[in-house]
């Protein structure tokens, strides 16, 4: 049931178009927006990519305007990369596009099922939180 319902929510989301950055850049696009400043070999981490192909997508991102480098206060061979305010502005418009299409599905269910489908997600996001801060608490005692 849970791959099932992940499925129909990348389908909704799909439909609630991400263009003109593919989801690799929208991740990127997400991560920045969480850790502003950060290096590219921190971004390539986070997305288990190489920096070379981090670099590449963050290079598309610039063309487009969602993405600004700067040099790094402590270390002048050091990129810091920052989210600009049109990256926040295209973010904002696809968590607006998408929150429509969940409203549209939730809209037709029922009441009580919606009353029982929030607990459960904020049951689910609290405790995803959890593991994920775990998880990066432990990354960066093994860094």
């Amino acid at each position: 049931m849970t791959s099932e319902a992940a499925e129909l929510l990348e389908i909704l989301w799909g439909r609630a178009s991400t263009a003109p950055v593919s989801a690799s850049q929208l991740r990127v696009l997400f991560i920045l927006e969480r850790n502003e400043g950060i290096n590219l070999r921190t971004l390539a981490d986070a997305l288990g990519s190489s920096p070379p192909s981090t670099s590449r997508l963050c290079d598309r991102l610039q063309a487009v305007g969602f993405v600004e480098r700067a040099v790094s206060a402590t270390s002048r061979r050091e990129l810091c990369l920052y989210l600009s305010h049109r990256g926040s502005s295209f973010l904002a418009e696809v968590r607006s596009r998408r929150e429509a299409a969940l409203e549209s599905v939730l809209a037709r269910m029922p009441a009580a099922k919606r009353t029982a489908l929030l607990q459960g997600l904020e049951a689910f996001c609290a405790t995803a939180a959890a593991q994920i801060q775990e998880h990066e608490g432990a990354d960066a005692r093994t860094a």
